[in-house]
């Protein structure tokens, strides 16, 4: 895929999920798919290789959360796999400070040289986040963020810890969970639902929701 259809496929689906970024933004991620797929070739960091699903379900999904990141000052993310969602996310918000945490060295591997090679400042730690910052030298961030990384209970159950005072955790789910399970799963850790929203991927059709936490 070249970088004007990329970009154009890029345009379509931010339209569709109600999102908007700057110009650069498309030429910058298709950059990023290529050192996506270049490592991908020699170390296994994602199963989804194909362009098209690369653009989806790995940049338009992490774009679609701009709404609930834009405005914060940090984000964290637990369990940050190849990048998603945060080297989109600080691609698009270039004032956003990004620490992207992950157990699997090649994964932060990437994530350290992704960001080098695009000029995006991203921290890349390897740590395996247990509920300890301090002594895993994870920073706290105003807002903390998960895709998938492991069921809902227990990402509230661990979320809190790496959270600043008056800061957020973003949970981005699979299929949506109704209000009575969201509250019922952020009273068990003392935490209040401030938002939940739910959307579809804009060419795939596949269900997502993304929740906000906040401490009662």
């Amino acid at each position: 895929m070249d970088n004007a259809r990329f970009s154009d496929q890029l345009a379509v689906g931010c339209r569709a999920l109600g999102v908007s970024v700057g110009e650069d933004v498309g030429p910058r991620l298709h950059r990023l798919m290529g050192e996506l797929l270049k490592w991908n070739a020699k170390v296994n960091l994602t199963a989804i290789t194909a362009p098209e699903e690369v653009l989806e379900k790995h940049f338009l999904d992490s774009l679609a959360v701009l709404p609930e990141v834009t405005g914060a000052t940090s984000l964290l993310d637990l369990g940050a796999g190849a990048g998603f969602p945060g080297l989109p996310l600080r691609v698009a918000l270039p004032s956003l400070g990004v620490t992207l945490v992950d157990a699997v060295g090649k994964k932060v591997a990437f994530i350290k040289a992704a960001s080098a090679t695009l000029g995006l400042g991203v921290r890349g730690l390897h740590a395996r986040a247990e509920g300890k910052p301090e002594a895993e030298g994870i920073p706290r961030a105003q807002l903390l963020i998960a895709r998938a990384f492991m069921d809902l209970p227990d990402w509230l159950a661990l979320a809190p810890a790496y959270v600043e005072p008056g800061g957020r955790v973003v949970a981005m789910l699979g299929k949506a969970q109704t209000d009575a399970d969201l509250a019922a799963r952020a009273a068990e850790r003392n935490l209040k639902v401030v938002s939940a929203r739910a959307y579809r991927l804009p060419f795939s059709g596949a269900e997502r929701q993304v929740v906000v936490f906040a401490k009662e």
